[in-house]
């Protein structure tokens, strides 16, 4: 059984992005997902924030169909009332703000105890352990 995690939209975003120190351990991590050795969950809302980023930096048409790859590798979730009352939590107990406060409660909703992150600011989450996409390859 593969190692499950909730994805970062910065993972994806890394990985389909210019040269930057941190592609190719994110494009690592879609290699690892596509071969069955990591379980990528995510929210319905990082395909959104991920077709955002994406449609700023290239054609309309790559941008979706970028997103729908993304959304394919995943195990989606939805952004519930449930998720959206512990997003909330997180965000005035934590500094975690608007989609990252979306990410780490759909994983803490849904019981997904690790985060593939570079992002600091999840490591205050409690329950939620993140790791670093560059120590995962």
């Amino acid at each position: 059984m593969p190692d499950t995690y909730l994805v970062d939209t910065a993972v994806f975003a890394y990985a389909l992005g210019l040269a930057h120190e941190r592609r190719d351990a994110c494009r690592r991590i879609v290699e690892l997902a596509a071969e069955g050795e990591v379980e990528l969950h995510a929210s319905v809302e990082m395909v959104q924030e991920l077709l955002h980023h994406r449609m700023r930096r290239t054609q309309r048409e790559a941008a979706v169909r970028q997103a729908r790859a993304v959304a394919d590798l995943c195990v989606l979730h939805p952004f519930d009332a449930a998720v959206l009352a512990r997003a909330l939590d997180l965000v005035s107990r934590t500094s975690l703000r608007g989609r990252d406060a979306v990410h780490a409660a759909t994983a803490t909703v849904n019981g997904i105890a690790r985060l593939l992150s570079s992002n600091p600011d999840f490591d205050a989450v409690p329950g939620l352990v993140r790791v670093d996409p560059g120590d995962l390859g």
